[in-house]
Order: C-alpha cells, then structure tokens, then sequence
C-alpha cells in the first residue's frame, strides 16, 4: 500500500506542507497517490540516524549484513504483482521490462551478499614486524577497507529498481557497512516506496540498527542539495545527467569536508564499423544495431548514440539498411513528458545543425510520449568542428559519422569526450591491421566490447560501468557489478596494534578463511 510518506529509519513522516503526485505516461495523466516531500526536519531525522546506526552497523559482521542484504530480495519479491502494477503505471515500460529488472535488482543484492561471504574484498593486509632488522627495526603493520560513513543515494529515472531504491548504488553502500539515504527519484515514487518498505521490513527482520536505511521523497532539487552539503554524509551515488552530476559534486567540493560524489552521467557510447566485419555481416549488424538504438525507447545510457565508419561501400550498404531497419520498429513510450520534450528538443537541435542530414525518421503516427526513432549522417569533418554534434540526445537518436580512412577515423576518436562503453565491429585480422584503433577507443570508455551491442550490462565482478569525465567523476571505479563496494570504503594502517583488538580480518588466526596479503605472500593460512 502506498502511503506517500518518507521513510526516516523505521518511522513514516509526512511533515512536510509541499505534496505531488508522479505521472502515467502511457495514459498521459497523473497518478492517483499523492506524496509528501521531505522537509528539513525529516532530512535532518533521517542523517542523525543514519549517523548512529553507521557506528553499530559498520561493526557488524559480513555474515549479518549478507543476511541483511539477502532478505532484502526476498521481500521485494514478496511485494508480487503490486510492485509489477506500479512501476509499469509510472515508467510507462512494459511488464516484462518490470520483471527484469525487479530479476536484476534481487540478483545485485544477492551477489554482494556472495562477495560479503566470502570475505576477501577488504583486500587485508599483513607486514609482520621485524624487531631485530638493521638499521631500523620493523614495526607491525595491518590495512584493510573499512566503510567510510553515510550515503546519500539518488534514484535514477530511467531504471526504477536497478539504478534505484535497492539498486547497485544502495546495495554495495550496505555492503560495504555504510547506511543509506535514498532521495527518491521524483518520477516513480510510488516504486520506490514499496521497495523502501521491503528494504524496512528486512531491517527489522535482520535486527539492523533503526537509521540503516531511509527513502526521501522530493520533486525538485532541494533535498539532494541539504542531504549532499550535510556534514555527517560522507559519499553520493548517483546515475543521470551531466548537470545533476556536476551539481552535486561542486556542492560536494564546496563543504568545509569535501566527500567524493560518484557520478555515472552522459555517454554517447561510439560504435566503430569497420569493412570487413560490415561486408561478412552488414545486415545482421544493421538489424541488431536498429534494435539496440531504439531498446526501451532508447532511454539507455549505453545506448549506441554515435556510429563510425570509413567511407567506402560496405559502410554505404550498412548505414541504408540500418535506416530501413530501424524506421521498420514501432516507437516506445518514454517515461516521463520531461523527457520526451527533452528528447524533441536534443534531436531536433543536432538534426538543424550544418551540414547533418537525417537518413532515417519514423513517420507514422505515434501516441503523447512515444518517442519517433531518428538517425542522422554527417561527415568526420563537420563532426571534428562542431561539438553539438558531441552531444547526447536521451532517447532512440544516433549519428553516423563517415571518415574518409584510417587516420581520420583516429582523429574522431581522439576528440571525444569519456565514454561508458566503445564497440569494434570487426574480425580479428582487421584489428590486427589496425592495432591503433583498439588503443585509442580505450583512452576514451571505461568497457571497450567486440562484435556486440554496447545495451546490456552485465552485473559481474569483471563489468566496468564507468569511465574517463564525463561518463563519470571518477574513471577507477564502477557503478554495476561488486567492485561498485569499493566506492564507499577507505583503507585504514593498523600500526602495533594489540591482536586481540584488531578487525577479525587482520588477526593472525585467520577465522574468516579469507585471502590475504602477509608478508608479500596471497594465503589463507594462520599467521
């Protein structure tokens, strides 16, 4: 049932005198719950608690927390069809698009339950001492990643769960033994309540401390500005625009304690074609490619935004087909009228520039907030001079940038900004022939993919979702997969410290059968 309440710890509170309702895009009308923004004395509730609870709860065991973080996925699923109900009425995305992701939502909670179990992520570290060493004796040294406070997450729109309420930013903060402070995303606050409310009953069910979790409703900017400029949050998670991530991380270097903000922001996500590949599979990479450009209505940030190609009758035939392929698909509703008159206005903004022309356009008649997919060609040239055309458009759109060879196939590469992902199509000798390409794409994307589609992200301890600004605000860290742990820890020396007082992890009878670093040497044997 949904309340419109925030949830400050364990307690329900609408104080707040500012109320809005979230919106059906398919339907074109607003919902029928009404929610109650938090105000500043629920924003201030809710860190005073989180700021308590992070003293016990970072003491807490791995096992207690991988139960904690278990249990969680069994209550979202728990929530049944309600949850199924509301999120498809506030995203306009399909049910089976819910189910997926609700999928993907208990499986990140479960592998960061795995991780934790397994123990050996706080990367330990022993250097026994050396009393009699000459000239200078050698002191007892112990470092393992210890969780750096409370963090403050920020729901994204356009993965209502995943990206979400208990998404990967949520589940690896806990993870790691940090408390969390959701502002929930605006556009689908009635989702995310009903996962807060699961998250509070696995709480309670687990004996975690009151204040380990809390979920803020807001409409506008104001409660993420008060929960990132406050002194006792000590981390941001956050998925979405260049300008909200930016915000949020001048706000975050502006405060007397600067504290990181971890960014996963815009990405253009370049696609190299090259000949060969185009020539073996010209067809099939069109069709895969017409999909993966318009898969839920384009609202991916992996989504294929800029593909590139030297001049040449392969890249022809390919850039045709690709066209008719993709006028060939039926648009998608988008999830929000903000985003769809966003997308009218970036499409048509890259599509007016000088010398662009636009191969393929949907022509058929679309309902309110479907978005019409669009493909526009321009020479490397004209892309080289006019960085508009760098832009990313939020929605089924991409531009085809034709290069006359190699050398100017480079140069675009090299004037682009950080990507999430970069894609090769092509065959190994062609790679081999051109070992500058692969190098150069890698300077600029965090996930560099072969023959593939860059839509899918894979939630692995080998997955990558980030990269050089501004994909992200930090290219070293991930936000998907379970080194997204290490976003919310720091290292911390123990330096002569009585055994017997030291982390589990770092004691010399190695109870948690972790692997460690000793003496230089990985074991997982006692000391």
């Amino acid at each position: 049932m949904i309340t419109g309440k925030n949830y400050i710890g364990e307690a329900q509170s609408g104080k707040g005198d500012k109320t809005y309702h979230t919106f059906n895009p398919k339907l074109n009308i607003p919902t029928e719950w009404t929610f109650y923004e938090a105000n500043h004395e629920e924003i201030e509730a809710a860190v005073e608690k989180a700021s308590k609870a992070f003293n016990s709860y970072s003491k807490l065991s791995h096992s207690q927390r991988a139960s904690f973080l278990n249990t969680i996925a069994d209550e979202i699923e728990a929530l049944g069809e309600e949850l199924i109900t509301v999120y498809t009425q506030e995203s306009g995305l399909p049910e089976g698009r819910a189910r997926g992701e609700r999928g993907r939502t208990m499986g990140q909670l479960r592998a960061f339950a795995t991780l934790l179990m397994e123990g050996s992520w706080v990367e330990a570290t022993i250097d026994t001492a050396l009393p009699k060493r000459e000239p200078l004796p050698k002191v007892d040294l112990r470092s393992m990643l210890m969780p750096i406070g409370p963090i403050a997450v920020f729901g994204s729109s356009n993965f209502p769960l995943a990206f979400s309420t208990a998404g990967g930013d949520t589940a690896s903060a806990l993870a790691a033994g940090c408390p969390v402070i959701v502002k929930s995303h605006p556009m689908h606050a009635g989702t995310g309540e009903l996962v807060a409310s699961a998250i509070i009953k696995a709480a309670k069910a687990t004996n975690m401390p009151d204040g380990v979790f809390s979920n803020l409703n807001s409409s506008d900017v104001t409660v993420g500005q008060l929960l990132t400029m406050h002194p006792k949050i000590k981390g941001v998670g956050f998925t979405g625009s260049i300008n909200g991530g930016m915000a949020l991380y001048r706000l975050a270097n502006q405060r007397k304690e600067p504290i990181p903000v971890f960014a996963e922001m815009g990405s253009i996500n370049p696609v190299v074609a090259l000949p060969k590949a185009l020539e073996e599979k010209g067809a099939y990479w069109s069709a895969q490619y017409a999909n993966s450009i318009t898969l839920g209505a384009g609202q991916f940030c992996t989504n294929p935004g800029l593909i590139l190609g030297i001049k040449g009758t392969e890249f022809s035939n390919f850039v045709n087909k690709l066209s008719k392929e993709i006028e060939k698909i039926e648009p998608a509703c988008m999830l929000h009228p903000n985003i769809y008159e966003g997308y009218l206005e970036g499409k048509q903004e890259l599509s007016s520039q000088a010398n662009t022309k636009q191969i393929a356009d949907f022509k058929g008649d679309t309902p309110p907030n479907y978005a019409a997919q669009s493909v526009v060609t321009v020479e490397a040239s004209t892309f080289l001079e006019n960085p508009i055309l760098h832009r990313e458009v939020f929605g089924p759109f991409s531009i085809v940038v034709s290069c006359t060879d190699q050398e100017e196939l480079l140069q675009v590469i090299g004037a682009l900004e950080g990507q999430l992902t970069g894609t090769i199509l092509g065959t190994e000798e062609e790679l081999k022939n051109f070992p500058e390409l692969p190098n150069a794409l890698m300077q600029r994307v965090g996930r560099i993919i072969f023959n593939g589609v860059p839509t899918g992200v894979e939630v692995c301890p080998s997955m990558m979702h980030g990269g050089p600004f501004p994909a992200s605000t930090d290219s070293r860290f991930t936000s998907v997969g379970t080194s997204a742990i290490k976003r919310w820890v720091r290292p911390v020396s123990f330096q002569s410290w009585p055994e017997d007082l030291l982390p589990q992890a770092l004691q010399n009878n190695n109870v948690l059968g972790i692997m460690r670093l000793v003496n230089g040497e990985n074991t997982d044997r006692n000391i």
